[in-house]
């Protein structure tokens, strides 16, 4: 395929673009019977977000970025945590931004798109904004859940390898369709929202080479810029027909060559029948799931062979070749990061972590532990190979060969991430994760309020109610 030449979509003649269809479902959501297993699942997903969301409140990035907008003015809409209120689209980016600014939220494993830090604050703000029900408000999630996985899907990961953020690129889309089916649009202004999302999409991951904040601010942009253009097709602005299949549409423009590997199937197959919401995997570690697996294998063999790092002779960590740009490289400062992002992407740091400390969490991200020398001379002897089993992005696989001193080689592999909707956390689970995050923000009244609320979207609480427990009013 020629560079941006337009990426043949059998269905359009037939079923309308990709975006007509998504339309339509959109559309017609408030209707369908959502099963109630997909609605559970909606519902602490929101918890696990909404307690990384708390937990984010008390570092420096999160205050820097709430002076920020909140130099814009004060609005009516609650930021999670911070008891103030800013206009619609800083308290949803400010929102987004908190999910997002830890790396500990859900993952869609096949779209490699963390989906809720986008949606959820956009339903909240919108739903909001029209004093909807949080049952209406969970509905809307639901629905920007299930088209913002298939979309990333999509691409088979091809984005991480172009420089482009999924998360950020695909939100936008996902929330113009979340805004604008809880505004009333038509299915004709909802695909022109899409159209309009297109030139308004972005999400770089040039952070990957310095460990810069960026990252944390694209699913809320996301969100922003979804707000925007479901108002601009509502008042009849008119949005690009072929959004994701045209000649510079979506794939086209943002995966070059790579676009030649698309399902442009995926983005509209089984909507209203299979719920992708049930596949989001919920992460037990705060870092990319591109580290969870040697992470986890780095943890596995020292316990079972009481490893001590002045045994380790090297090291190598097995990955998929797609994720090498994400968490190998740039190698210097993967062994060494240069701040707790820069470690939260590095395959290097995560192992050594795993070995001398028998963890990777929030206290291995703080400053003493990332300038601690026994851990980065042992991130200093880790290499990367390109596992010729992966499976990804199906699974996000890894393997830790550690070869010691004496000789002796030891080695483990995690197929699939514990987390992912083959081996996934209980509620009891991502209760406990919620609880822990929310406690670094709240008394244990508190923590309890917020999560009564969460679970309680389908039992008659407001948007606007929950809003203001989630922000502590």
């Amino acid at each position: 395929m020629n560079e941006l030449t337009q990426i043949p979509d059998p269905e359009v003649a037939t079923r309308g673009t990709i975006a007509e269809r998504l339309a339509t479902f959109t559309e017609t959501l408030p209707e369908r019977e959502i099963p109630a297993a997909a609605r559970e699942r909606a519902r602490y997903l929101i918890l696990d977000a909404v307690g990384i969301a708390l937990a984010s409140t008390q570092y420096d990035f999160s205050h820097r970025t709430h002076a920020a907008l909140a130099g814009f003015g004060e609005g009516s809409h609650d930021v999670i945590g911070y008891g103030t209120r800013l206009p619609l689209r800083d308290a949803v980016m400010m929102n987004g931004f908190l999910v997002h600014g830890l790396d500990y939220d859900d993952t869609h494993t096949r779209g490699v798109i963390h989906a809720t830090a986008s949606c959820f604050p956009t339903a909240m703000g919108m739903a909001a904004e029209g004093d909807r029900s949080g049952r209406d408000l969970l509905t809307a999630y639901v629905g920007g859940m299930e088209v913002a996985t298939r979309l990333g899907s999509v691409a088979k990961g091809g984005f991480h390898q172009t420089g482009f953020h999924p998360t950020g690129l695909i939100g936008a889309f996902s929330s113009a369709l979340i805004a604008g089916q809880l505004r009333g649009l038509t299915a004709k202004q909802l695909a022109h929202a899409q159209g309009i999302a297109l030139s308004m999409a972005s999400g770089s991951l040039e952070f990957l080479q310095d460990g810069a904040w960026t990252k944390r601010m694209h699913p809320g942009w996301a969100g922003v810029a979804g707000i925007t253009a479901a108002a601009l097709a509502r008042a009849g602005f008119i949005g690009p027909k072929e959004t994701y299949e045209g000649r510079f549409g979506l794939y086209a423009s943002h995966l070059g060559p790579l676009a030649e590997n698309c399902d442009l199937a995926i983005a509209t197959e089984g909507l209203g029948e299979v719920w992708e919401v049930n596949a989001v995997a919920i992460k037990p570690l705060p870092a990319c799931h591109f580290t969870h697996a040697c992470a986890d294998a780095a943890v596995t063999l020292r316990e079972t062979h009481g490893i001590r790092p002045d045994q380790i002779d090297s090291i190598r960590a097995l990955i998929p070749a797609e994720v090498v740009k994400t968490v190998c490289e740039p190698v210097r400062h993967k062994q060494k990061p240069q701040n707790s992002y820069d470690a939260q992407f590095s395959i290097p740091f995560a192992v050594a972590s795993g070995l001398v400390k028998g963890r990777f969490g929030l206290a291995e991200l703080e400053p003493e532990a990332l300038n601690d020398a026994e851990t980065l001379s042992v991130a200093r002897k880790v290499a990367y190979e390109v596992d010729p089993n992966s499976a990804f992005p199906k699974y996000y696989s890894g393997e830790v060969i550690v070869r010691l001193k004496d000789g002796r080689e030891l080695t483990h592999r995690e197929h699939m991430n514990r987390g992912a909707s083959d081996r996934p956390l209980s509620g009891a689970d991502i209760t406990a994760k919620f609880r822990e995050n929310a406690a670094m923000a709240l008394a244990p009244s508190g923590v309890a309020r917020v999560e009564e609320a969460v679970l309680g979207l389908d039992d008659g609480i407001s948007a606007r109610g929950l809003a203001a427990v989630l922000a502590g009013r």
